[in-house]
């Protein structure tokens, strides 16, 4: 995250920095040198412009899988010392440099930012520029603007049809009626019928945490067959102290579980609201707490007090959130929950399924995790190159994003989902929206607008239409956590799909997706 102040003027862009300068960094995804430019006074629009560039990138289209990886870039504005609001695109009008794409959604709350042409390694571009129409949100020609931009790494995931289930109904996974080998293909978005008869959709269920095996699905329910975008990542504890950052000081107290609505505060490691790190968890803030405003959050893994440390874990996946703090978050970046389908289709892609596999395509290659390299570091990993942390000592816990990736190319070397999201299976579970109950099946799939809940009671909460609310129920949990038995973690395990939990715990994080754009 990247913080410029600017002066509008009528004739003039004024540009000079404030305070400290920030980097948006999402396992080496790096958004620099961010400045407001071009400001047309008739028009009353501006250039944001900055610098991007990240590890690892890809574009494959002429064979398997057929896709990239992209940057999901949203930018937040603020007046004077207000607070911070979502900056609204323009479709037309932005500046890609050569070799790359911008693609701006229909909604104008954010950009895609991708290589044009087939290629890998290091992705870096200078003078990026979206177009910022900032007279429609009122803001004058005048006025001192604070800005800051957003990055998220994320996967294409094409459309095409695609498998749920592996063959079997252990696990509670889902299984065509009648058929041989029983696993059901996605062809299309329409309805579809769960039930007993014949060709249908269906499941063994033990009870709500499966599911009540009614439906039907309807058409509106992403199933996963229309391309989208997933994070490549899961949540990192630099992601959400820079969405903390960015919010209210209510807000703040709402997404977080120590208690800063007073002064002095012991629990300043606020997510697991503990005096001291736990479970792997350094998202903190000092005390005492300024009387009023905002509080700042910051990581802290080496529990040294001082931010901005080498081993500060910012990358580190982020625990101890519950479905209300993921829900806010994917709401305030303009991303959405996924489905249970979609899930399996990150995972598996278009392949045959294989009877109890993992994210990595097989039903083999978990290790258990016996330790950690380079611990709170951006070159942390497992010592003993384990895929996952399965059954580890525990206090081993969760590890940083992407830590498998540098083990080799293979998927089951790193761990890779089919379209290379990573750690699908274990480090903290994933949270998709269940078709196991009728609010679940409510879901239509609209994105966050990036713009949370004012009311009181709710402030800082999403508030997207037919999304499961804060209590939960319509989501539930995918893929298992780094100390959770193996059963889970496979791609098709159902065994907790609509579990209704929103406590914060050491075993709870997520990721978002969003619907490819189509203009």
């Amino acid at each position: 995250m990247q913080g410029r102040r600017i002066l509008l003027l009528r004739i003039l862009l004024l540009l000079f920095p404030v305070g400290l300068t920030f980097t948006a960094q999402a396992n080496n995804l790096v958004i620099s040198n961010v400045i407001l430019t071009g400001q047309n006074t008739a028009e009353d629009y501006c250039y944001i412009r900055f610098d991007i560039s990240w590890d690892n990138s890809w574009r494959n289209t002429s064979s398997a899988p057929n896709n990239w990886d992209a940057a999901w870039i949203f930018a937040k504005y603020r007046i004077g010392s207000g607070t911070w609001n979502h900056v609204m695109l323009n479709t037309t009008g932005n500046v890609a440099p050569d070799g790359s794409t911008l693609q701006v959604p229909a909604d104008e709350v954010g950009a895609f930012f991708y290589r044009s042409a087939d290629g890998s390694g290091t992705f870096s571009k200078t003078g990026v520029k979206l177009r910022w129409n900032y007279g429609e949100q009122g803001i004058g020609d005048d006025d001192v603007v604070d800005i800051k931009v957003f990055g998220l790494e994320m996967v294409y995931v094409p459309e095409g049809a695609f498998w749920v289930g592996s063959g079997g109904t252990g696990d509670n996974q889902f299984y065509k009626v009648g058929a041989t080998p029983s696993y059901y293909k996605i062809e299309n978005e329409n309805e579809i019928i769960v039930g007993t008869d014949a060709g249908n959709l269906y499941y063994v269920s033990g009870g709500v945490d499966q599911g009540d095996q009614a439906g039907p699905v309807p058409a509106a329910f992403p199933k996963g067959f229309n391309a989208f975008y997933s994070m490549k990542y899961e949540l990192t504890q630099q992601q959400y102290v820079d969405f903390l950052n960015a919010l209210p000081r209510s807000y703040q107290n709402n997404r977080t579980t120590t208690s800063i609505t007073g002064t002095d505060i012991t629990n300043v490691f606020v997510l697991t609201g503990t005096a001291s790190m736990s479970s792997r968890n350094g998202v903190r803030c000092d005390s005492p707490l300024p009387a009023t405003g905002p509080v700042h959050f910051y990581c802290d893994y080496n529990q040294n007090g001082s931010e901005g440390d080498a081993d500060d874990g910012r990358e580190i996946a982020c625990n101890f959130i519950n479905w209300a703090d993921l829900m806010a978050y994917l709401d305030w970046s303009g991303l959405r929950p996924m489905t249970e389908f979609e899930f399996e289709k990150i995972c598996r892609g278009p392949l045959t399924p294989v009877l109890n596999e993992y994210a990595w395509g097989l039903s083999s290659g978990l290790v258990r995790n016996t330790g950690i390299t380079d611990p709170g570091t951006i070159n942390e990993t497992s010592a003993n190159n384990a895929n996952v942390s399965y059954k580890g000592d525990p206090t081993v816990g969760q590890l940083r994003v992407g830590a498998y990736a540098k083990n080799g190319t293979s998927r089951t070397q790193s761990g890779a989902s089919y379209y290379g999201a990573m750690e699908m299976s274990g480090n903290t579970w994933e949270r998709p929206v269940t078709i196991g109950n009728a609010t679940g099946r409510t879901y239509t799939g609209l994105h966050g607008d990036g713009n949370l809940s004012t009311l009181v009671g709710s402030a800082g909460d999403a508030n997207v239409s037919y999304w499961p609310g804060e209590d939960a129920t319509g989501g539930g949990f995918r893929g298992g956590w780094w100390n959770e038995s193996n059963i889970y973690l496979r791609v098709s395990a159902r065994g907790f799909a609509s579990h209704v939990g929103d406590l914060r715990r050491e075993r709870m994080g997520g990721r978002g997706v969003r619907t490819a754009p189509t203009n």
